[in-house]
């Protein structure tokens, strides 16, 4: 056997630990180059800390560190990373913080990453680039998530969207791991349910497929499995008491075990799913890891048990289900009925909603069956039974 794992040089978890981040962030230098969420047009997470009462910029100023502030709506493009790149080299920052979302924390990964290996982004993304390897560790990173979803604070690539190709790429590498993921679970506190709810099933989705993953190892076997124990114990408190701080411990810890776990093993068919549609439709990642989670599940179980019988997956998926249900002798289909349950209680929404339509799947099938995830599923789907899992979906 032989497997490697890498994760954060350093990970730093529990409540109240927002408030060490500016000794820290002083220890990498005077200039930081803040990444941030914005939570509306007007306000960004910055600004939500501040009319809380903690106000990061003043802290950080303190402690001698200047900062630069940069934020993002939604998924970060290529283009916005490339002029957020100038603005870093500009204002010389010695830091690259991002404090919010999945997608800020992968803008100042990506950010981070460029700012020390030269040319343009498209050199170095997978599928629309040139996928030239990193050659250098990227500047000094830290990565502080506002949601529990995808654990971006301990992956070694950053999603970035391309409008114009339509899709969602990587910037890959494992030269691009955070020196620091301060994880503080009561920055999530207060989160809407909707919003929970998609991050919440993402965290799920995250700790699932791994375990069951071509790649798994016995590192991120115990991770995961841990995690998936938490997730579905918390997530349906935490969307239901928003405040409840020992179900958002959890679900950050899920979501920080998912982002370790998916970056030693590898994920599949569900992100290999979600990678295309995200980039095709303005759909939410955890909506749709949320409604193709169980689907999915059932349609790999039962082309394991016709084609592959003696895989070791069919094993896996069944103590996922005696997880889930907390049951013992509980069956795949009874943790695939408990997936189907949680959904409805979480309100996810069918992936018609989103605008995706019948005349849209053979397209949608050509593009995932190529995706980086879709390559960790336990057996290769066929274009039928991926096309089946569009269907049950819509």
């Amino acid at each position: 056997m032989r497997f490697e794992f890498a994760t954060a040089t350093r990970i730093l978890f529990g409540p109240g630990t927002i408030r060490e981040l500016p000794a820290l962030a002083a220890s990498f230098g005077g200039h930081t180059l803040l990444v941030t969420s914005q939570i509306d047009p007007a306000t960004t997470v910055v600004d939500h800390l501040t009319r809380l009462g903690w106000d990061l910029v003043k802290e950080l100023r303190e402690k001698g560190v200047s900062s630069t502030l940069i934020s993002f709506q939604g998924e970060p493009t290529v283009e916005a990373v490339r002029t957020a790149c100038g603005v870093a080299r500009e204002a010389k920052a010695d830091l690259v913080l991002g404090i919010g979302g999945g997608s800020a924390l992968d803008a100042a990964k990506a950010i981070a990453c460029l700012l020390v290996n030269e040319g343009d982004p498209l050199d170095y993304l997978e599928v629309i680039g040139k996928g030239k390897p990193v050659g250098r560790r990227s500047a000094p990173c830290v990565a502080i998530p506002t949601t529990a979803g995808t654990g971006s604070e301990v992956t070694s690539n950053a999603v970035l969207a391309s409008p114009e190709h339509k899709i969602k790429v990587s910037l890959r590498s494992p030269l691009m791991l955070p020196q620091l993921a301060l994880v503080d679970p009561q920055l999530t506190c207060g989160l809407p349910p909707a919003l929970t709810a998609s991050t919440g099933m993402d965290a799920l989705t995250q700790v699932i497929e791994p375990y069951v993953s071509i790649k798994s190892t016995p590192i991120t076997d115990a991770i995961c499995l841990e995690g998936i124990h938490r997730g579905a114990r918390s997530l349906p408190v935490a969307y239901r008491e928003g405040d409840n701080e020992a179900a958002r411990q959890d679900m950050a810890m899920t979501s920080l075990f998912g982002g370790m776990a998916l970056a030693n093993a590898k994920l599949g068919a569900v992100h290999g799913f979600a990678a295309t549609l995200g980039g095709m439709f303005d759909a939410p990642h955890g909506a749709i890891c949320a409604r193709l989670l169980p689907i999915v599940m059932d349609v790999n179980v039962r082309a394991l048990q016709e084609r592959d019988p003696g895989n070791p997956a069919l094993g896996r998926y069944a103590t996922v289900a005696q997880i889930l249900t907390g049951g013992p002798s509980s069956s795949v289909g009874d943790g695939v009925g408990w997936l189907e349950n949680l959904s409805r209680e979480l309100r996810i929404p069918s992936l018609g909603a989103y605008g995706l339509r019948a005349t849209d799947f053979a397209d949608v099938v050509d593009k995932s069956a190529v995706a980086s995830s879709m390559k960790g599923n336990p057996i290769r789907l066929t274009a039928n039974e991926l096309t089946e899992i569009l269907e049950r979906a819509l």
